[in-house]
């Protein structure tokens, strides 16, 4: 039997709770259910682990952080 070769280590998702999202983006538990509530929301929906844990995938954090900085970026009117 050949062995399969492990896959590269960038396609490993890495989970996040919520205190790590909260320290990863600057907001607080409120702020980040409050944009979860809007319609459509605002913020990446959080995976059910268990009855009671959430995580974030954090490839989905960070996109939503990159957006956030897009959207900051203003191109000068002429």
């Amino acid at each position: 039997m050949k062995p399969q070769a492990n896959p590269p280590a960038s396609s490993h998702e890495i989970l996040l709770r919520l205190p790590q999202v909260e320290a990863r983006v600057g907001l607080r538990k409120s702020s980040i259910y409050e944009m979860l509530n809007r319609t459509p929301p605002a913020f990446p929906r959080p995976l059910k682990l268990s009855r009671r844990a959430v995580c974030w995938p954090a490839s989905a954090i960070d996109a939503w952080i990159n957006e956030r900085i897009a959207a900051g970026v203003q191109t000068p009117e002429r």
